[in-house]
């Protein structure tokens, strides 16, 4: 899955309460959709309260959450029928029936199978049929219910199931075709003036049992035989392909049946399928592998997915290279969906994707949404072989599968776009994963990347582990591990690996054991600890450490860092020894002459934070100011983040943070410039409602003037766009920044842009790249009118990146009455998408003006959450998956935020009178 959805952004102002509140109306939003999504879920079931559990007491197996040890699924025969219209009772649904053929491991006289949310047919007053194969009688069965609080269907038979024999237990089902984005759901859209409804799958983490009864655990695997019914002016799509389609009549209902190759054994959560209108583009790579994009037919016909095409291929038959391991399968479908809660999920052959992350309009979309598309599809083909063909034995290892494609989608993507300057590109990985699970990790309520099994169990700690640290540190530290071992050793025992368990599934320490033969059996390599024992301090203990290097006396010491040194931890993490032989970023001796300078963590391939004696910092501060670019790119960014966080962790003087931006007037590149942007924006959004922000925004304005002059030069006056790739991403700073900061001529400028646009409405002038930033300005500097038309231009976008950009610059208005009736808006899904409103309210209550606009919504809404604290021990049991850590994070970051703004708002407001001139 692509990375992305988790609840991550940090809202915090001067308001700080607030500013957690704002942070957790995202995930109150959240709850009540989830609450809200099956109102109908009664009159569907329609069943007895007599067939239904109670909530569990006992200890018996259908009361716990894992299956246990006693029977194996091998074949599952899967039929269904998606109902695009609605019912008698006004419903979609779908029906369906599934049979799976199972090994009995252990003998048993108990059948537990995951299904929840369906109607199943009763048979003779039961739920199921059972029958034995190969001249096996199956015991008769006793009695069947439903254990509501664990998803099972309870089979208890009359006699034992025979170890070694094999069973089939067959169902039949009815359930809703909801609109909630989870197992076997419906999407709407409009195109042409006409309501179009498409049904789709996404089934990680535990939806699967939403669409048809299985063995929903990810070691679970078995080959699935798909067959869809649907209306004969559909497609209908699922992971293998189409190998017949007939027409038929049932019930007097003309429909097609599509049924579909057998799949390659293969874990539930990746099974898919699609019902829709949808159309496609494809070519076929050297091997004869089928590719296709499939998206609405407008978006095809205006050519959004040849991008996606011409990239597909490549990355492909990089990964092929890459782990020495074919593409398994005959073809690779990709498809684009209105809705989808997720960036995209890696569905083995059938890869589901937002239309913002796989559809690209060269004239509408900017080069940063072109990145965006490559990355993500890099992310989820690297998935096809480590994640599908291996596959974690338990969610507990999520982060090995997402960490790992959170980490190869950048050299697929390189490979894919060779000319955007490879060694740049990679380097953003420290921008998106490094230093974005610095700032989780350094908080006490991070945890480890791998947790013990018993520890994630519930639906509710699945989804909780689809975090920051499972993707971005397990980014990062795979990345250190590649860049210690070797590129080539890496992907030597990777290849390995993925050949010993292909189609099968394993445990993080089974990778850990081939790269060390790899690292063994390659000459040159000599590690001077195994791999376990140096990866298991990384990833069986949370946190990352703080090393300070004392150049005076060449000392080098190291401690865990957390934002709050004061905190009370609960795991304790011990990083004695690690740094120095996990990274070769360190070298003795430390000590230094007179004029001489440190830089440790070169590249900044290790994981962790770096501090050094005062004196070191100065000659540092001294070398960026007079030559900046003796200093290579990633570690001027990393001197960046490093200085501001040990400095907000009370380590240094926050004034010395602050001196590293000074060498910003003579910056240029990217990465730097966007590491201070994400640190100087926490300032802006600590300070912006007191006297700070007016010192700190004429010193930033100081800073970006000439960045901003640069650019007008380079562009001919902003005529154009540079030909570099990051470059571009730079332009864009340069221009948020300065307007931001009331550099003079960049208000008029985007303002004119905008007003040219809502003068000739089908035209629309503004570059692509600049669309967000020029947005946001003329909105917020406007009224009504200029709001009124950004939204009828939402209404009518038929490019998903485009509607993004609406959707983002309307919370940028400065009427509080504007904003109020946009958060309104969230809550009708005709207006704003579900898959949308969480990231909309979001975008409001990162707005000065309408944060606590976003806190009385919250309150008019849902009046329980009253308190901040209290509405975290309110919902304690409800759970909130992915949300539970932002909350509690949340809550973390506010209290830190309180304490250190009490110590440090005098310094930073003398620092920025005296550089603000």
């Amino acid at each position: 899955m692509a990375k992305g959805y988790y609840i991550s952004k940090n809202m915090a102002t001067a308001a700080m309460v607030l500013g957690a509140i704002a942070l957790l109306t995202i995930i109150a939003l959240s709850i009540v959709y989830n609450r809200e999504k099956s109102k109908n879920a009664a009159k569907l079931m329609n069943v007895t309260t007599s067939m239904l559990a109670p909530t569990p007491t006992s200890n018996e197996l259908w009361d716990k959450y894992r299956l246990p040890d006693t029977l194996a699924p091998q074949h599952y025969n899967v039929t269904l029928w998606p109902h695009l219209v609605m019912d008698a009772n006004g419903m979609y649904v779908f029906t369906g029936n599934s049979s799976v053929m199972f090994t009995c491991l252990k003998k048993t006289d108990l059948i537990l199978i995951h299904s929840n949310k369906l109607n199943l047919t009763l048979f003779n007053g039961r739920h199921a049929k059972l029958m034995g194969l190969d001249g096996v009688t199956a015991p008769a069965i006793k009695t069947t219910w439903f254990q509501t609080e664990t998803h099972y269907l309870v089979i208890k038979l009359n006699g034992n199931l025979k170890p070694g024999k094999s069973y089939w237990l067959y169902t039949e089902f009815r359930g809703e075709l909801a609109d909630d984005l989870e197992g076997f759901y419906r999407s709407e859209y409009m195109e042409d003036g006409r309501k179009k409804i498409i049904a789709i799958t996404q089934m990680q983490a535990t939806y699967a049992r939403k669409a048809f009864p299985c063995f929903d655990e990810p070691a679970m695997k078995a080959v699935f035989h798909i067959t869809l019914i649907h209306d004969p002016e559909t497609i209908a799509l699922s992971n293998g392909q189409e190998i017949k389609k007939e027409n038929l009549n049932i019930d007097g209902i003309t429909v097609t049946r599509t049924t579909f190759e057998p799949t390659k054994k293969m874990s539930t959560y990746l099974v898919a399928f699609v019902v829709s209108d949808f159309t496609y583009i494809n070519t076929k790579d050297k091997k004869g592998v089928l590719v296709r994009i499939w998206a609405r037919k407008k978006a095809i016909e205006e050519g959004q997915g040849n991008y996606a095409l011409s990239i597909t291929q490549p990355i492909l038959e990089f990964f092929e290279k890459y782990y020495n391991t074919s593409y398994p399968l005959s073809k690779s479908d990709q498809i684009a969906l209105p809705d989808f809660k997720s960036g995209a999920m890696e569905n083995w052959g059938l890869v589901t994707y937002r239309e913002t992350a796989l559809l690209y309009d060269a004239h509408m979309s900017a080069n940063g949404n072109k990145q965006r598309i490559v990355t993500v599809v890099s992310h989820e083909l690297a998935h096809m072989w480590f994640g599908n063909l291996v596959t974690l034995k338990w969610w507990n290892d999520l982060w090995l599968n997402e960490g790992f494609a959170s980490y190869v989608e950048y050299l697929g993507a390189d490979h894919a776009e060779p000319t955007w300057n490879i060694v740049r590109f990679k380097d953003q990985i420290i921008l998106y994963d490094l230093q974005r699970a610095f700032a989780v990790d350094s908080l006490t309520t991070s945890h480890p990347l791998s947790r013990k099994e018993e520890e994630v169990n519930t639906p509710s700690e699945i989804s909780e582990m689809f975090n920051t640290i499972s993707y971005s540190k397990g980014a990062a530290v795979l990345r250190m591990l590649s860049e210690f071992l070797t590129e080539h050793v890496f992907a030597k025992g990777l290849s390995n690996y993925l050949k010993h368990f292909a189609f099968g599934s394993s445990v993080y320490s089974d990778l850990w054991d081939h790269l060390q033969k790899a690292a063994d059996q390659t000459s040159g390599v000599k590690l001077p600890r195994t791999v376990h024992d140096i990866m298991n301090r990384w990833i069986l203990q949370m946190g990352l450490p703080v090393v300070t290097i004392d150049t005076r006396n060449g000392n080098v010491s190291q401690k865990h860092f957390l934002l709050d040194s004061q905190a009370v931890v609960e795991r304790k993490s011990e990083f004695k020894s690690n740094i120095l032989y996990a990274s070769q970023a360190i070298h003795e001796p430390m000590k230094v002459s007179k004029g001489e300078w440190v830089l440790a963590n070169l590249h900044a391939s290790g994981y962790f934070r770096v501090n050094y004696d005062l004196e070191n910092w100065e000659r540092l501060l001294s070398q960026l100011e007079s030559n900046h670019q003796i200093i290579p790119v990633v570690n001027r960014a990393q001197l960046l983040d490093d200085a501001f966080n040990v400095a907000r962790a009370s380590i240094i003087n926050i004034t010395l943070a602050l001196r590293t931006t000074k060498y910003l007037l003579h910056e240029r590149e990217y990465i730097p410039w966007q590491a201070a942007l994400r640190n100087l924006n926490y300032f802006f959004q600590l300070f912006d409602r007191s006297e700070v922000y007016g010192a700190m925004q004429a010193y930033v304005k100081k800073q970006v003037k000439p960045l901003f002059k640069h650019f007008g030069t380079l562009t001919s006056n902003w005529t154009m766009v540079p030909s570099g790739h990051t470059d571009q991403f730079t332009q864009i700073i340069a221009l948020s920044l300065a307007c931001g900061t009331g550099v003079e001529g960049c208000r008029d400028l985007t303002k004119s842009w905008f007003r040219r646009w809502m003068q000739n409405p089908h035209t629309n002038t503004i570059h692509p790249n600049l669309r967000s930033t020029v947005y946001c300005i003329a909105i917020a500097e406007g009224g009504a009118e200029e709001w009124d038309f950004g939204w009828k231009m939402l209404q009518n976008a038929t490019v998903a990146a485009e509607a993004v950009k609406l959707r983002s610059a309307l919370a940028c208005t400065q009427v509080p009455w504007l904003l109020n009736r946009y958060l309104e808006y969230t809550l009708y899904p005709e207006k704003i998408r579900k898959q949308d409103a969480t990231s909309t309210i979001g975008y409001i209550a990162s707005n000065v003006i309408g944060q606590p606009l976003a806190w009385d919504f919250v309150r008019a809404n849902w009046d329980y959450i009253f308190k901040l604290k209290r509405f975290q021990k309110d919902n304690a049991e409800t759970g909130f998956g992915s949300g539970t850590q932002a909350l509690q994070q949340a809550i973390e970051k506010t209290t830190a935020k309180i304490k250190w703004l009490a110590e440090n708002k005098e310094p930073v407001l003398r620092w920025f009178i005296s550089e603000s001139s």
